[in-house]
């Protein structure tokens, strides 16, 4: 009894050491995460403060670099060039108004507020002018990939611009500000290019691309501004102070009023831009379906799927769908989350256009692939033929006999040569054909038979070695 008692009292006492060790633990890891996390400490706030209102103006040398960057990055939509734009997007100054604007609404500074939107409209007006100027000539007005991809927004701009924001007012606040974050935000949240395709959209006359990208542009400023709101007012910037208290209190008021206005249409368009972007992607999911299932679908394209009027219009070929299968895919729209959504098919009776156009198609294709083939087969041929004559040509310049080297080293070595010729000699017995190196020499009249007989053995010898030669013949002229 006493033993079990004992033991009782030895667990509780290792139970309580063990938690201590886990709160110890979880204290350590908070403490860390804590001086991990810490932006509070070191902040240079008066520093923060200077720099934004530096570069909230938009005149004299800024808006040339303005003017000059944004025509660089129409340059580069046109000519549909990704790193065009982003070199644009490292020289625009575009970022210091709407950074002015979350630093006055977090400070109640309506100075630095009225000097921001006054500045921000002077961006925007010379931006949209430089780039309407540039889309109004003929020759750059087609509408490129780069240019497409800025006149729909989507719900991942919304937190590209967000977490933009909070890195580029937290990298300002550093003790030593960080100048490649300034730049890095800039591409990341792509505040240039909305501009610019909205010039193109004026300079068309086309005002879905125009509102589509300035829709795009205020979604960025409004959140990089809110981001740098959330971040000023956590840090607590000291608030501008006003001789008269009445008038300060109407500025914070106003100045409240307007931030929660600014928070309400940031929520309303970031929630409108997730049920835009969820439509698009059950419909996408309930078209794959369909095509599982054999129908098929021409001019597949995002335009088929109407959010706004909350409706899939397809064009289908092939085999006709039949109205009782039409309305069992209607019937099916809500197991896809697609309520209330209505399903659109256009179908031709008579489809004997459209396949003779496809046969048409897969003929011209089935001729270009022999065209291939065979001027793939030609080229083959070529390189073969090629391959044997450099063969040939090596074999021809191997078996060579470097004569006048022979020539003159054989003139050195032998003083009795009067002279030396060379010469190839085919013979053949009807079956087969061999060929024989021939040396002719002739020795000087004076010399002995007997010193000629062996002068000409070792000359025959040496020929061998030298040539790499099995055989050889030397004949006396």
């Amino acid at each position: 009894m006493e033993e079990n008692q004992q033991e009782e009292i030895d667990l509780e006492v290792k139970t309580e050491e063990a938690k201590k060790k886990v709160t110890g633990l979880l204290a350590s890891i908070k403490e860390f995460m804590s001086v991990l996390l810490d932006i509070k400490t070191n902040t240079d706030r008066a520093g923060a403060v200077q720099t934004i209102k530096d570069g909230i103006s938009m005149q004299g040398h800024t808006a040339w670099i303005l003017v000059f960057s944004i025509l660089i990055a129409s340059i580069g939509l046109n000519a549909n060039s990704a790193a065009v734009v982003i070199g644009a997007m490292l020289i625009s100054p575009l970022m210091g108004p709407i950074l002015g604007i979350g630093l006055s609404f977090g400070t109640n500074d309506m100075e630095t507020l009225r000097r921001s939107m006054i500045n921000l409209g002077v961006m925007v007006g010379l931006s949209l002018l430089t780039s309407f100027l540039f889309f109004s000539i003929p020759w750059f007005q087609e509408a490129t990939p780069e240019i497409l991809a800025r006149i729909r927004p989507d719900v991942r701009d919304v937190f590209i611009a967000l977490a933009g924001g909070l890195a580029l007012i937290i990298a300002i606040t550093r003790p030593s500000p960080q100048t490649n974050t300034v730049a890095g935000v800039a591409i990341a949240t792509a505040l240039m290019p909305p501009l610019c395709a909205a010039g193109y959209g004026l300079a068309v006359y086309n005002w879905t691309y125009f509102f589509g990208a300035m829709f795009l542009f205020i979604i960025n400023t409004i959140f990089i501004a809110l981001a740098t709101f959330v971040i000023v007012e956590f840090l607590n910037f000291p608030n501008v102070k006003y001789i008269n208290y009445a008038k300060q209190k109407k500025v914070v008021q106003f100045a409240s009023l307007i931030a929660f206005v600014i928070l309400a249409i940031s929520v309303w368009q970031f929630y409108g831009l997730f049920k835009e972007n969820q439509f698009h992607r059950r419909a996408t999911n309930f078209v794959k379906e369909l095509k599982e299932n054999g129908i098929s679908i021409i001019d597949e394209d995002e335009d088929d799927y109407d959010f706004n009027s909350n409706t899939i219009n397809l064009v289908v070929f092939g085999r006709n769908v039949s109205g009782e299968e039409l309305q069992k895919w209607n019937e099916k729209l809500p197991e896809f989350g697609l309520n209330e959504t209505v399903l659109n098919i256009r179908q031709s009776t008579d489809n004997t256009d459209l396949r003779a156009e496809v046969k048409s198609l897969s003929e011209l294709y089935t001729q270009n692939q022999r065209i291939i083939i065979s001027r793939d087969d030609a080229i083959k041929n070529k390189e073969d033929k090629i391959r044997l004559l450099e063969n040939e040509l090596s074999h021809f310049y191997n078996n060579q006999v470097p004569f006048k080297e022979i020539s003159k080293e054989a003139r050195i070595n032998y003083d009795n040569l009067e002279r030396i010729s060379y010469a190839k000699r085919i013979k053949t017995d009807f079956n087969t054909i061999d060929s024989l190196t021939v040396f002719g020499v002739k020795w000087k009249d004076k010399v002995a038979r007997k010193t000629v007989d062996k002068q000409e053995q070792k000359l025959k010898m040496w020929l061998k070695v030298r040539l790499k030669l099995d055989t050889l013949m030397v004949v006396r002229e």
